[in-house]
């Protein structure tokens, strides 16, 4: 048999000629036009996982608060007295490279429609953003598009938008990263799954009307962004956040009615997606009829209906005789409601049009049985690690207790106040000012001032809201990668995003529970690439081990690479973004990072001053801020993870907060101590005199000032409480503690050495305003 495609037309659905081929074998005859597309939408990567499914079987996603894990819309835990959380992160990056508002704002939706469709009420959203430069015009304007489309999509539904992390560097310039979290609270008797079941029940469209907008979507989040991207515009979704208001209200309604046998979102992929997996999960067939199907736009043709990715919509199976009963709840919404087809016993998906059958295909063959690809590691470190690796110290310039020996000598309060202002570091609230992080009335610790957010758990309608009107049970949540990072050493720096989530959590006393994470890299088809993809997994997957998290789903997004004018491709940093959620049973305890009253003493917990003044793989250079920003210069190897020191340091951290003892908390993260400290004073808005406890003339004191790793965190405690902290810690951390300064009455902040001589010194307000208009300013 003659194909009647041409290798272009094949090539041009992301089909390659051996999968052709195996579609050809399992259908006993070429595929027409929309089966192509069909298969082209499923078997990508955006779909299938086809490269990195086989890496993602080593995660744990079992434990005693995991009531729904990876295979669903999205995952759901136990948060204890009869409250049910679900969440889940997704990417949106291509289409925010080439449309950033919309792209951006159906990223929010899509996530939002995730957890509703399990039957929770949404209760905030997180992101994760990266983008290139901001001295880049194009970077500035995708700035701007993503953070107004998120603020709009966010702000007009009605979910807060409570916490998120910014990176700005030149290796995302052209394929920004635009990652969403959501987080749900179950309002449902049952958590709705997506097996259809039940032969002859009706297969209802509920929601908005099918356009041509986001055709081939999935496809186009799975190849390579170029110039010619921009052609795909129409792959970009374009979204209506007050009918999602309906529509969440709508589903949660028709869930309560016990009419409704299953649920999927009409996400990536659209109608093939949601009846192809509802099918596949269910091990039964669909028979779709889309003459039913409302749509907005004439002349569509099965190829158009089957590859729309139109937003705002879902795909029922209910309870046969009861179909009216669901369609007559949404109709009072407002919303579309129709039965489009029925539940069939033949494990197939049946597409009919004008009479006729359109498409006729097993449906695990697009949803279950697709391809994979088992591919073989390097035997050999990539060339960019082994010379990142040959670096050392050695390189830098000399330095004492003054500064930098470089013409003209930099004094480390000037190094301090320039990592300030690098926007990676810098404030984020010319960003997250645009979202409204108070709606709904349960946030706790608002954007900028804490480790993480903190929301309370409190139901808003049925016979919980009342019972939990006063609730103090509370969720923390947080989102952490260092592409940097995971791109010198893809397994230790997937592990650290794992370890500095946790500490996250743990500073604001929350005990860590569960991870969602979305996995943003280049081509696994490229010997590095997969190389990346496959040490991070394996990174990402000993982490949550270590620290009792397993995995409940998430994303995966590749093919994050830019074509130059000459073809030629350009990876991101490798950025497996964690989402990670735990539980307070206090949320008045939760504490924020900055200072809160003077002649409070400030301990460091974890590697003390005096180790981090020694060269060691906990804390370094490495991979650093401090590097890259003073030196220009993205080297080395990044801190390396003490699993035992991390967990005990966490655990005595959230011991003292649930006891009253802390005051604030708060992780040496980016910048390391130095930063960390400025971070807490101008939080705070207090001083603090800082004394390090060494005076060793050959110490490299920007290691010690702007090093990063050791699992530290440092913590403020009132002078009544010190007596039984101290004795805690002196029975829990051993010697991994130390005394470091007090909160001033001053307004300065200052670090002297062993000798009394002043390593930095410098004003808050001076600080302040630095580092509140970095990126505004850029921005402007």
């Amino acid at each position: 048999m003659t194909s009647p495609f041409s290798p272009d037309e094949i090539a041009s659905e992301g089909i390659k000629p051996d999968e052709y081929e195996e579609i050809v074998r399992r259908l006993g005859r070429h595929p027409n036009r929309a089966e192509l597309g069909m298969f082209g939408v499923m078997w990508s990567e955006h779909c299938c996982y086809k490269n990195s499914r086989p890496l993602l079987s080593q995660f744990p996603t079992q434990g005693d608060r995991i009531l729904v894990g990876p295979g669903e819309n999205a995952g759901v835990i136990d948060a204890g007295d009869g409250l049910r959380v679900a969440f889940k992160i997704e990417s949106h990056n291509h289409p925010s490279a080439v449309e950033p508002f919309q792209g951006a704002a159906t990223g929010v939706g899509g996530i939002l429609r995730d957890i509703f469709t399990m039957g929770a009420r949404p209760i905030a959203v997180l992101n994760a953003l990266r983008f290139g430069t901001l001295d880049d015009a194009r970077t500035r304007r995708i700035v701007d598009g993503v953070v107004s489309g998120i603020a709009h999509y966010g702000n007009c539904f009605g979910v807060p938008t409570v916490g998120g992390e910014v990176y700005f560097d030149p290796a995302y310039a052209g394929n920004p990263l635009v990652n969403a979290m959501a987080i749900g609270l179950m309002e449902t008797p049952d958590i709705v799954k997506s097996g259809a079941s039940g032969i002859g029940n009706p297969v209802l469209y509920v929601g908005s009307t099918t356009g041509r907008d986001g055709m081939g979507g999935a496809s186009f989040a799975s190849a390579e962004l170029s110039d010619a991207s921009q052609d795909d515009r129409p792959a970009v979704q374009v979204g209506d956040p007050f009918l999602e208001k309906s529509l969440v209200e709508a589903c949660l309604e028709a869930f309560k009615t016990g009419a409704v046998v299953a649920a999927q979102d009409m996400g990536a992929a659209g109608i093939t997606c949601s009846t192809s997996e509802m099918a596949a999960n269910g091990g039964v067939g669909v028979d779709v009829d889309l003459d039913k199907v409302p749509n907005r736009e004439t002349g569509m043709v099965p190829y158009e209906y089957l590859l729309s990715e139109s937003q705002e919509r879902m795909l029922f199976i209910a309870q046969k005789g009861r179909e009216q009963e669901l369609i007559d709840i949404f109709e009072r919404w407002g919303l579309h409601a129709v039965v489009v087809g029925e539940v069939i016993e033949d494990s197939i998906v049946r597409i009919r049009f004008k009479g006729e059958i359109a498409a006729e295909i097993p449906a695990n063959a697009l949803a279950d049985d697709t391809p994979i690809y088992h591919r073989e590691l390097m035997a050999d470190l990539p060339d960019y690690v082994q010379q990142a690796r040959r670096w050392s110290e050695a390189a830098l310039p000399d330095c004492d207790r003054t500064g930098l020996q470089i013409q003209p000598s930099q004094s480390w309060t000037s190094v301090l106040e320039t990592l300030l202002d690098s926007p990676s570091i810098a404030s984020k609230q010319s960003i997250y000012r645009q979202y409204d992080h108070q709606v709904q009335n349960n946030t706790v610790l608002l954007p900028g001032g804490s480790d993480a957010a903190v929301i309370r758990l409190r139901p808003q309608t049925g016979d919980q809201a009342q019972a939990f009107v006063n609730t103090r049970k509370g969720l923390a949540a947080t989102v952490d990668c260092n592409g940097r990072y995971v791109y010198l050493d893809p397994y230790e720096g997937a592990k650290a995003a794992i370890a500095e989530a946790a500490r996250n959590l743990s500073c604001v006393g929350a005990d860590p529970i569960a991870v969602t994470d979305n996995l943003n890299f280049g081509s696994p088809e490229k010997p590095v690439g997969y190389w990346q993809l496959a040490e991070a997994t394996r990174g990402l997957a000993d982490g949550c081990r270590l620290f009792a998290t397993p995995v409940t789903g998430g994303n995966v997004s590749l093919y994050n690479e830019t074509l130059d004018s000459a073809g030629n491709p350009t990876p991101i940093y490798p950025t497996p973004v964690v989402g990670m959620v735990g539980l307070l049973e206090d949320v008045t305890q939760a504490k924020g990072q900055g200072w809160r009253q003077t002649g409070d003493t400030i301990y460091l917990l974890g590697l003390k001053v005096e180790a981090s003044s020694a060269a060691s793989e906990s804390v370094t250079l490495g991979g650093s801020e401090y590097l890259a920003v003073i030196h220009d210069t993205v080297a080395g190897r990044p801190p390396k993870v003490n699993a035992e020191l991390e967990k005990a340091v966490q655990a005595a951290c959230r011991h003292g907060i649930q006891q009253g003892w802390i005051q604030s908390a708060h992780d040496c993260a980016e910048g390391g101590l130095a930063v960390a400290l400025a971070e807490s004073c101008i939080s705070g808005q207090q001083g603090a005199d800082i004394t390090l406890p060494v005076q060793d003339a050959s110490v490299r004191w920007d290691r010690l000032l702007f090093g990063e790793g050791g699992a530290r965190i440092l913590v403020s405690v009132s002078p009544d409480a010190i007596a039984p902290w101290e004795t805690y810690l002196t029975d829990t951390l051993d010697s991994h503690w130390q005394v470091i300064g007090t909160v001033s009455a001053t307004t300065d902040l200052t670090l002297t050495n062993a000798d009394g001589h002043a390593l930095i010194k410098t004003e808050l307000a001076t600080i302040t305003a630095t580092w509140e208009s970095a990126i505004e300013r850029r921005l402007a």
